[in-house]
């Protein structure tokens, strides 16, 4: 009989660096069990940024993982509580057996590969058989769109699941933690092979409204002409048609999605890549996006509140109920999303653990998340994205 995989999350709030990792290895390592971990991720609050290295190195030490990845971050979620603007730590360790694990870093050196697809394969160096990406990246520093490009055309169809640090608003305030090393640039990250299945679950939080559209006009990220008209008249149409409610959620911004696949017939929840409405020129029409549009896509407009984001995330999450439950998981939720999106704390957690009957996570709020759309990996903003494991003969599919 195979090993059993096994997660372990623990959270902790004290404050001092001795207080918080006895907390932490009291709730992960049973003075019985001797047995080491393969995979460790560690998320620490802001406050613990000066020391965030000597924290991870006694972990470390006393986990002894395979690979042990971090960052400093806004704020931990861990497998109960969301911890805001506080002083918190979250772990979870993994035995996964028969599990391969490549570790890899990318620094403000490696960037040039981006444009050389063998160098950058090369660079990172994963495995063949890989099938799951997990990484972390700075935002000041990664150039984040043009990296997944190239995972994207190197690694094509392998997912990636992570998030952007988010501990400092400043260029080299964050920290990256891979095993012994600390970066305060660049992106660190794992590869996974092996005898492990996943679940990938990209919650965008939003619900689409009126009709799809054809870009036939655009310069760069501003909109001129949805089928060969000025957008603006048309959103106003739009809006016309809303009832009172949903023109109250204008209030939380106007989105557009971009249509991952515009070769399908009917487009839903899921289909779109969310982006943010950045503004519109009332005399010509134009409108501006958080991203660059090319001329033939299918865009539409989307709206999002506390209700939709929790009804999206339990959409989605529904399949899972049908099965056993998974081993763990690794949550990365957008710093937008919490008590400033919901009005009671601990929004994504709390709905995915009443969903799931409390299987062991533990992540952090991001400044920008990663994940698959369609079959391609993208940075979000304001999304949910859940990786969950089970061992592969457990996995729904089979």
């Amino acid at each position: 009989m195979n090993d059993p995989m096994q997660f372990i999350s623990a959270t902790t709030t004290e404050r001092s660096l001795d207080s918080a990792i006895d907390s932490l290895l009291r709730q992960v390592h049973s003075p019985r069990d001797t047995s080491h971990f393969d995979l460790a991720f560690v998320f620490l609050s802001a406050h613990f940024s000066p020391i965030a290295p000597f924290i991870t190195d006694r972990l470390r030490d006393a986990l002894k993982p395979r690979v042990l990845i971090g960052c400093t971050c806004e704020g931990v979620i861990g497998k109960e509580h969301e911890l805001e603007n506080r002083p918190a730590i979250t772990l979870i360790a993994a035995r996964m057996p028969h599990v391969t694990l490549h570790p890899f870093a990318l620094d403000r050196d490696d960037w040039d590969a981006l444009e050389d697809e063998s160098r950058f394969c090369e660079l990172v160096a994963a495995p063949p058989e890989t099938r799951l990406f997990l990484m972390i990246g700075d935002p000041y520093s990664a150039p984040t769109d043009r990296l997944l490009e190239a995972f994207n055309t190197c690694f094509a169809g392998i997912p990636i699941v992570g998030g952007m640090a988010s501990g400092a608003a400043y260029s080299g305030g964050n920290t990256l933690i891979l095993n012994d090393r600390a970066f305060n640039a660049g992106a660190v990250g794992v590869a996974l092979a092996g005898n492990f299945d996943f679940d990938v679950i990209v919650s965008q939080g939003c619900r689409p409204f009126g009709r799809t559209f054809t870009v036939t006009e655009v310069d760069g990220n501003v909109i001129t002409q949805l089928d060969g008209e000025p957008p603006v008249p048309l959103i106003e149409d739009l809006i016309e048609q809303l009832s009172e409610e949903d023109r109250q959620l204008l209030k939380n911004g106007l989105f557009v999605g971009r249509a991952v696949r515009s070769d399908k017939s009917i487009l839903g929840r899921g289909d779109f890549l969310i982006r943010t409405f950045m503004g519109a020129d009332r005399e010509s029409g134009a409108i501006a996006v958080g991203d660059f549009i090319h001329t033939g896509e299918i865009i539409q407009f989307h709206l999002r509140d506390q209700v939709t984001a929790t009804e999206d995330l339990e959409l989605l999450l529904f399949p899972q109920t049908l099965y056993t439950p998974p081993s763990g998981g690794l949550l990365f939720s957008c710093n937008g999303r919490g008590t400033r999106l919901y009005d009671h704390p601990n929004g994504d957690i709390s709905t995915i653990q009443a969903m799931l009957g409390g299987v062991d996570i533990a992540g952090f709020f991001c400044a920008g998340e990663l994940g698959p759309i369609g079959g391609k990996n993208f940075l979000h903003g304001h999304t949910a994205s859940l990786v969950l494991f089970r061992p592969r003969s457990e996995h729904p599919n089979d």
